[in-house]
């Protein structure tokens, strides 16, 4: 069952000595009290990156979060958004995504995503996987580019999704890292989960799921390293969260690595550069590559000046 879709509301507590129900109530008219107390109990809401309870008197200068549930729209409605299609026949699509575009419509995102832009290239897949799936096989984190597999068919999202399961789809991705990465190959091997204090965020932990990433160093640079990724599990932010674990977040990434950025602020050095698999159809191995971001090469011919 998926988890429900939220929307995050952050505050700084200014004057303090109020009820953290009371003062989360006051920052959300549309939601009642009742409601907020029951986000704190089941640990929604937390103060100063723990959770809390509706009876805690703040204090000035307490950090609150909140996770909201959101109802979604019944329908999501096609939206003639520009796509950069990389290949397309009868049954399937690869498409390559944008930083800065949403996959699924979700909480915040409830137009302008890749479906809507599908659903209007393409009306017949509206069916396929679920209304608000449009027969996309797999998913990026939004600030991440590259390729995404699109069934035009139910049968043909049946057959690729069986591939992800088995492990016979390969994935690679291009990733910049802080740092120089040693040794220049390897396996990380560590099981991602929910973060238990930050419920948006994941983490290496021993009751998440089995995640397994390889890496291989493809150049090196003063203070970062070029990687050439391959995840082999499919667990989400899986490649961030174990680069950060590793001890060589990925450039640009707020949330697993630091916080302030000198060389990318608008997105973070991720793409999902190439994809190979086995057609549905023609049972034929097929690879599709997406080329870097010119923002990205950018980057690179930076640091490569220097």
């Amino acid at each position: 069952m998926p988890e429900q879709e939220t929307s995050t509301l952050s505050f700084t507590v200014e004057s303090g000595d109020e009820r953290l129900d009371k003062a989360i109530a006051s920052h959300t008219p549309d939601v009642s009290r009742a409601l907020v107390q029951r986000l704190i109990k089941d640990g929604a809401a937390t103060v100063n990156g723990r959770p809390s309870k509706p009876s805690y008197h703040t204090q000035a200068g307490d950090e609150v979060v909140v996770h909201i549930p959101i109802e979604l729209p019944d329908q999501v409605l096609p939206e003639d958004i520009p796509l950069d299609i990389i290949y397309e026949d009868d049954v399937l699509l690869v498409v390559d995504k944008p930083a800065g575009m949403v996959v699924h419509p979700g909480a915040g995102h409830t137009s302008g995503t890749l479906v809507n832009a599908v659903l209007a290239h393409c009306p017949q897949v509206a069916d396929v996987g679920g209304a608000d799936r449009a027969g996309v096989v797999h998913r990026l984190d939004k600030d991440t580019s590259g390729l995404i597999l699109v069934a035009k068919d139910e049968a043909t999202r049946t057959a690729l999704q069986r591939q992800f399961k088995r492990r016979q789809v390969v994935k690679t991705y291009l990733a910049l890292v802080e740092d120089q990465v040693q040794p220049s190959e390897g396996i990380i091997e560590a099981s991602v989960g929910r973060d238990k204090r930050q419920r948006k965020k994941m983490a290496v932990t021993r009751s998440g799921r089995e995640a397994q990433t390889t890496y291989r160093a493809i150049e090196y640079f003063p203070a970062h390293t070029l990687l050439e990724v391959h995840p082999h599990t499919g667990r989400t932010h899986q490649v961030r969260v174990h680069l950060a674990w590793l001890g060589y977040p990925i450039v640009g990434d707020t949330i697993y690595g630091r916080r302030r950025q000198r060389l990318l602020r608008s997105r973070h050095f991720l793409h999902a550069a190439r994809l190979r698999f086995t057609h549905p159809n023609t049972g034929e191995e097929v690879e599709f590559e997406a080329p870097l971001p010119q923002k990205l090469a950018n980057v690179l011919d930076q640091l490569r000046r220097q």
